[in-house]
């Protein structure tokens, strides 16, 4: 008997297995793409350029740059999975600067324009989720007139000028924020931080499920009992935290602040968090496959310059993305539904 029980068990274990692997990998297929879509793409550049991209100098660039779109793209992924949009952050980065700069040239206080700053991006965030959920205002409609309203009380602020912030440099803020002392830039180790607060708050606290819920269907989460203007408010003042930060990162990097700050972030932000695997239409999406998708479009333009093409195909290749990536979700939702 106990021989036909361990004769049983060693046909059957390898078909458990490939059972369990095919659950794991439809489980975690979002991101199983998004994974081999960055290594085709690499492999692609390593061909096309390869003294560019088998050298360490161009990672090294990449972890000092992409961050500055990334840290806005992870928090934005939950705003598209709530089933809304946030187009304001570009301008929201800019808005954060400028309350840092009048801090700082006016008190000489480092540390109170950095908090000063966040403060000023988490009341836009705030404000953009009372338009929406409080006045019933498209968050696509709320989130354009939210941007040229903060653009314009930056340009009218600062009169179109920018201002230096060099007395910042060599400061204990300047090097958590953007130094390289252990040869990784901060804003890279800072990148990694908050996708890992992100992902754990998605996917391991009650209010991350609710975000799920309410992009899937809003009036189910309702009759649940979850609190959706609550929830929709939360997100959105956790995007206008976040592009604040990623506007002061921009910034220290080169000891200056313009007015024009986050002007060419939308695309490469919108790309990332699409690409990643977020369904425009709410409901799906991983911050991993954002945090992945943010480098594969931070490699794209130096890749494009490193095979020999123009720069100019760069905002093509963006918009490409994000129309292949939105027509995807839109047949495999009709197809599904």
């Amino acid at each position: 008997m106990n021989a036909q029980i361990e004769a049983d068990k060693k046909v059957s274990t390898p078909k458990s297995r490939q059972v369990g692997l095919a659950k794991w990998a439809r489980r975690h297929g979002l991101k199983i793409g998004i994974v081999a879509v960055g290594f085709i793409i690499w492999i692609l550049f390593v061909f096309g350029a390869p003294r560019t991209f088998l050298s360490p100098l161009i990672y090294q660039a990449f972890m000092s740059s992409t961050p500055f779109f990334a840290i806005m793209a992870i928090p934005l992924t939950l705003v598209i999975i709530s089933g809304e949009i946030d187009l304001s952050f570009p301008s929201i980065m800019a808005w954060g600067m400028t309350v840092f700069a009048l801090i700082l040239v006016n008190t000489g206080n480092h540390w109170l324009a950095f908090f000063g700053a966040l403060a000023a991006g988490l009341f836009a965030g705030i404000l953009n989720g009372v338009i929406v959920v409080k006045l019933g205002i498209p968050s696509l409609v709320a989130t354009i007139g939210t941007q040229f309203f903060w653009r314009g009380v930056v340009l009218v602020i600062m009169g179109g000028t920018g201002t230096s912030l060099v007395p910042v440099k060599d400061t204990f803020l300047y090097n958590i924020m953007v130094g390289r002392g252990t040869g990784i830039p901060a804003q890279m180790i800072w990148t990694i931080v908050i996708a890992i607060l992100v992902w754990f708050f998605l996917n391991r606290t009650r209010s991350g499920a609710h975000v799920y819920l309410i992009g899937d269907n809003v009036e189910s989460a309702r009759l649940m009992g979850i609190n959706v203007n609550s929830r929709k408010i939360m997100v959105f003042a956790i995007v206008g935290l976040a592009a604040a930060f990623a506007g002061m990162l921009s910034s220290l990097e080169v000891n200056y602040f313009w007015p024009t700050l986050g002007g060419g972030s939308l695309l490469n932000t919108l790309a990332s968090v699409f690409l990643g695997g977020t369904s425009v239409f709410g409901g799906t999406g991983t911050i991993f496959g954002t945090f992945v998708a943010a480098f594969i479009i931070g490699a794209i333009e130096a890749g494009i310059v490193s095979v020999g093409m123009s720069g100019f195909w760069t905002q093509l290749i963006y918009g490409l993305i994000i129309v292949i990536s939105v027509s995807i979700q839109t047949v495999l939702n009709r197809k599904l539904n």
